[in-house]
This record gives C-alpha cells, sequence and structure tokens, in this order.
C-alpha cells in the first residue's frame, strides 16, 4: 500500500480537530528532543548529540523546517518563529507559512495573515498556507472569504487533502482549530 495511503487510514482514525496542517503528507510532528529536552529557542542536533541554537546550527532547511514546525505543534510559538527565521531560505513559502501559523496562534492575527499572504504570493499553490489563512477567517466571523480558500485549495487539486479537509470542518464548525 503506497505511504500516503497508509498515512490517510491511520490519520482518518483521529479527531480532525487535534490536526494541523503544516505538511500535508505527515502527521503532526511526535515530539523530539527539540520540545522535550532542549531550552526554549534551541533544537535538537542528533548528529552532535545536543541542542544547538538554531542560527548557527549548520542543521538543513528541511531538518529547521521540521524544528519549526514541532514547536508550533507544541505551542512553542515564540521558538518555532526564530528557528523559521533562522532557515537558509526564511523568505521561502514554507518558512513564511510557519511564521504566519506562529505568529497568529500567538494572537498577532494581522501579522499571520500577512505572513499568509506572503507565502501565497511567493508559491500560489501553498495549500496549507491557504488553510490556515481560511481557518483564520472563519475565527475572525469571516465564513464568506474562508470559503474563497477553500475554493482555490480545491482547484488547485487539494480536493480531500488534509488543508481541504480541514478547512472545511472549521467551517463546519464555524471556529478553528485548537493546536
Amino acid at each position: 500500500m503506497p505511504r500516503r495511503a497508509v498515512l490517510l487510514a491511520v490519520l482518518s482514525l483521529a479527531p480532525l480537530p487535534a490536526l494541523a496542517i503544516l505538511d500535508e503528507d505527515e502527521p503532526p510532528p511526535a515530539p523530539t528532543p527539540t520540545t522535550t529536552v532542549c531550552a526554549e529557542g534551541y533544537v535538537w542536533d542528533a548528529q552532535k548529540g545536543r541542542c544547538v541554537a538554531p542560527e548557527n546550527s549548520g542543521l538543513s532547511d528541511d531538518a529547521l523546517f521540521r524544528a519549526a514546525r514541532e514547536l508550533a505543534h507544541a505551542g512553542r510559538y515564540d521558538a518555532a518563529i526564530r528557528v523559521a527565521l533562522a532557515m537558509a531560505e526564511p523568505e521561502g513559502d514554507l518558512a513564511l507559512t510557519v511564521l504566519g501559523f506562529a505568529h497568529r496562534k500567538a494572537g498577532r492575527v494581522a501579522l499571520g495573515m500577512a505572513f499568509y499572504d506572503r507565502a501565497i504570493a511567493r508559491n500560489p499553490g501553498n495549500l496549507m498556507a491557504r488553510s490556515y489563512k481560511g481557518m483564520a477567517h472563519v475565527e475572525a466571523g469571516e465564513p464568506d472569504l474562508a470559503r474563497a480558500e477553500l475554493a482555490e485549495i480545491e482547484a488547485r487539486g487539494g480536493a480531500g487533502g488534509w488543508p481541504a479537509e480541514a478547512l472545511s470542518a472549521a467551517l463546519r464548525a464555524g471556529a478553528g482549530f485548537v493546536y
């Protein structure tokens, strides 16, 4: 069975509101030493076997993205922001999406929305940014704007994927999710 099919089957057993959509193909991250051992703002470097400052860690953008994603899921928004800004490409659409998510969930909604807009401008096909932006619209009582993001997600081939499903569930519930 393909990896995606297995993952979708497993994830379908989890309650949808508990999921955040930072990566369409993976479940929410399990805690690693980044969130269980490292001090605030530090990330785990498996090769070095210790926590390191993300800015001079030498970790790849993929590793930093995963750490920022994990921190954001754990509610450590300021630490997630620090890690995303340490990426070699902090203006890339994935970094901008994490920055938008972390700022929005930390209560800086307007700033989060600006990051989503920048992520979408860099990559109009960034379904995660569109989903998060739509959820912010739901939370703000703007379901028409959320439905417009859902329509864009579906038009870009995302119908049935986690970004579309999460935003659809938020629209049905009339509220965004708690991460």
